[in-house]
């Protein structure tokens, strides 16, 4: 069977029971018991107890997307999301957020170490958020590199934006700043805003700095 972080599991032989912190390799992972000592052990020799209901995170669906009056459509707001697990603070959970009116079509790819693995695929309605990964938050520095990729659209007579392409690694910096309240998820976590729009270059400004330059 496989297992995901935070899925609620009981030992097979013991009396244990915790939620799944790390996946150590393809046979081992680690359970965090009701004193928050992490046990690492066989997969093999663990059960679940419960799981969460398919949130169609590996499918494409043909969902019909809701037409919105041009003058209520928004253009902006796509981010991802970082909350930890509502059982285990050392599981991180991302989130890819959608506070547009466009249907997303997104795509996420992990990098690491020249290995690429097609971690989510699914279109995401607008107003709505869903997660795509799942990691241990004590091990960022070990954290794959992020390819995610966002088409837009829409039934409303409104163009949609270029593609989205992210492609970065998340580092300890960009979690140094305080959490803020994420609407979608009922819950604080930490923003990366993805569809962030270009700076603009003052060509004036440009030229009298560099003047002041020299």
């Amino acid at each position: 069977m496989n297992f995901n972080l935070g899925d609620f599991v009981r030992f097979v032989d013991e009396n244990i029971e915790g939620y799944i912190t790390r996946i150590i390799d393809k046979d081992t992972i680690g359970v965090t018991d009701a004193n928050d000592f992490e046990i690492p052990v066989q997969a093999s020799k663990v059960t679940l107890v419960h799981g969460e209901i398919p949130d169609e995170n590996t499918v494409v669906t043909n969902r019909q997307a809701v037409v919105v009056p041009v003058a209520e459509f928004i253009k902006e707001g796509v981010y991802l999301g970082l909350v930890t697990d509502q059982h285990s603070a050392a599981v991180a959970h991302f989130n890819l957020i959608n506070e547009t009116s466009f249907q997303l079509l997104a795509t996420l790819t992990t990098e690491k170490g020249g290995n690429f693995k097609g971690e989510f695929a699914a279109v995401i309605p607008a107003h709505s958020a869903k997660k795509i990964f799942s990691a241990n938050l004590g091990d960022i520095q070990l954290w794959p590199k992020f390819n995610i990729e966002v088409l837009f659209s829409t039934g409303t007579n409104v163009e949609p934006p270029a593609p989205l392409i992210y492609r970065e690694s998340i580092k300890g910096k960009d979690l140094s700043v305080a959490k803020v309240e994420i609407a979608l998820l009922k819950q604080k976590g930490w923003l990366i805003r993805l569809d962030a729009p270009e700076p603009l270059i003052d060509a004036q400004k440009l030229k009298e700095s560099f003047f002041k330059a020299r």
